[in-house]
């Protein structure tokens, strides 16, 4: 019996290098889905409904694959958090975060295309930042860039250096892929893991 394809529906590094942690074979595809937020939506509704589309986006034209899609949305007291794309917003938006909680969440979607399955989870992450100043906030972003990060940091970097602490039951999901649950999602579809 032949395996199916692992797809993973992102062109993120981040992903890509999680990924490679449990599975070091598989493709990457553009899922070229619009993450605009709908009316009312939470950000674990947004997060999840985003993961699915991306799945079932980069599973068009496969029919033996087990396609992966992930969203992680940052939340700041109901205010989400989205990739800040400049300096200047990664300032406001670290600023914003010094001293407080930012909950993220980050959605996966395994899609069996064999079985027009959608196996799926939500982990939820809790960040407390320490208080920070308007100087370690510049050199945080000077060293590390971190402009393409939803909540401006990177914490599999010098960004786990403005926490206090972290809350979850995943810490591959903060990195915005949920390793954990990805393993047993690939246990259910018939991957063997370890």
């Amino acid at each position: 019996m032949t395996l199916p394809t692992l797809v993973l529906g992102s062109t993120s590094r981040y992903r890509a290098e999680l990924l490679g942690r449990l599975y070091p074979t598989f493709e990457q595809r553009a899922p070229g889905t619009d993450e605009t937020a709908l009316p009312g939506e939470t950000p674990r509704d947004r997060a999840l409904r985003l993961a699915v589309a991306k799945a079932r986006a980069a599973a068009d034209g496969l029919d033996d694959a087990l396609v992966i899609g992930s969203d992680q949305v940052a939340e700041l007291e109901g205010l989400v958090l989205d990739k800040p794309g400049t300096a200047d917003r990664a300032r406001a938006q670290l600023a914003a975060c010094s001293g407080r909680e930012v909950n993220f969440h980050t959605a996966l979607c395994l899609h069996d295309t064999r079985r027009r399955q959608d196996l799926i989870h939500v982990d939820h992450t809790r960040v407390h930042f320490r208080s920070l100043d308007r100087e370690e906030i510049a050199r945080y972003i000077e060293r590390e860039h971190p402009l393409d990060c939803a909540g401006s940091f990177k914490c599999e970097g010098l960004g786990i250096s403005l926490f206090e602490r972290i809350d979850n039951e995943d810490p591959s999901a903060l990195i915005g892929l949920p390793l954990i649950a990805l393993a047993r999602l690939l246990r259910e579809a018939g991957i063997a893991l370890p």
